[in-house]
């Protein structure tokens, strides 16, 4: 399924070598466009991402900036790689605007860290209870779009468990995520008693934030901080809303947020005694 050569993270990374290389380069998109033969409003495209250069558009802007040897092979072959398709692609119809996106970087990342206030992250759940939360949310979704989304949902959870390399998860969740009932009582325990076993996994941390925490500084809503293996591609922040998703485009915003994480990591329950408080929260599920 997914592999941490992610089309999306590709492109990423191709947008940043290009707008380095033209700064370096001290010439204006103007200037660049005419020695490739092309408008500036296509030099600015590849450099925001708006269109992916194709392998000899890229071969052609490394002779302007001087590029040679390996360094101009990586950034084509960069191009080749960000122009497939990933595995999520033909889902996009049936997900929120921007989660696509979303996905295909997850895919290269090697550590995810996500706040959730109300209900259990997307690589954490269980199909019945994924099933349960996307009907809940998705008003205008038919029975097939609900059943195309739990499929992609499940699909990402693999991430975990990539043989050899899987990715390093830490969620920490609002206590209320583990009190909610969510589709009945039979599929909240066996909800919660998937995270105990999740929780028992080394590139899984789960940490609970109680009720007894009071305020905290991400009470607006839940976010999620990206880190990849290359230290040359920045974290990256996304924030969900209920009808789309979004990637800021500000290392300001990332930095507060990382600080947040961390202000939450401070005053949430340590693992061994979040995972314990979910196995209690399960037991009181299955109690009849």
């Amino acid at each position: 399924m997914a592999s941490r050569r992610s089309p999306t993270a590709r492109h990423r990374r191709l947008v940043a070598e290009l707008n380095r290389l033209r700064e370096n380069s001290g010439l204006s998109r103007v200037e660049v466009a005419e020695r490739i033969g092309s408008t500036d409003t296509t030099v600015w495209r590849y450099e925001t991402g708006l269109t992916r250069p194709r392998p000899s558009d890229v071969s052609a802007l490394t002779d302007v900036y001087g590029v040679t040897g390996e360094a101009r092979d990586s950034l084509i072959q960069m191009a080749v790689e960000a122009r497939r398709r990933g595995w999520w692609h033909p889902h996009r119809q049936a997900l929120k605007p921007g989660f696509d996106s979303y996905i295909g970087l997850e895919a290269e990342a090697s550590l995810v860290r996500t706040y959730e206030p109300l209900v259990v992250p997307g690589l954490m759940q269980t199909e019945p209870y994924a099933r349960a939360v996307i009907e809940a949310t998705s008003i205008v979704q038919t029975p097939s779009e609900v059943e195309e989304t739990v499929s992609v949902r499940i699909s990402r959870q693999e991430l975990l468990h990539r043989p050899g390399d899987p990715i390093h998860l830490v969620a920490v969740l609002d206590e209320a995520v583990v009190r909610r009932q969510i589709g009945g009582r039979d599929i909240m325990s066996e909800q919660l008693e998937h995270l105990v076993r999740l929780g028992g996994l080394p590139n899984v941390e789960i940490r609970i934030v109680p009720f007894s925490a009071g305020a905290h500084a991400a009470m607006d809503g839940k976010f999620c901080l990206l880190s990849f293996p290359d230290p040359e591609d920045p974290d990256l922040l996304y924030l969900e809303q209920a009808a789309s998703g979004l990637v800021p485009d500000d290392p300001n915003q990332v930095h507060r947020y990382t600080s947040m994480f961390g202000s939450l990591c401070d005053m949430a329950l340590d693992t061994e005694t979040s995972v314990a408080f979910i196995a209690q929260m399960a037991r009181r599920f299955s109690s009849r």
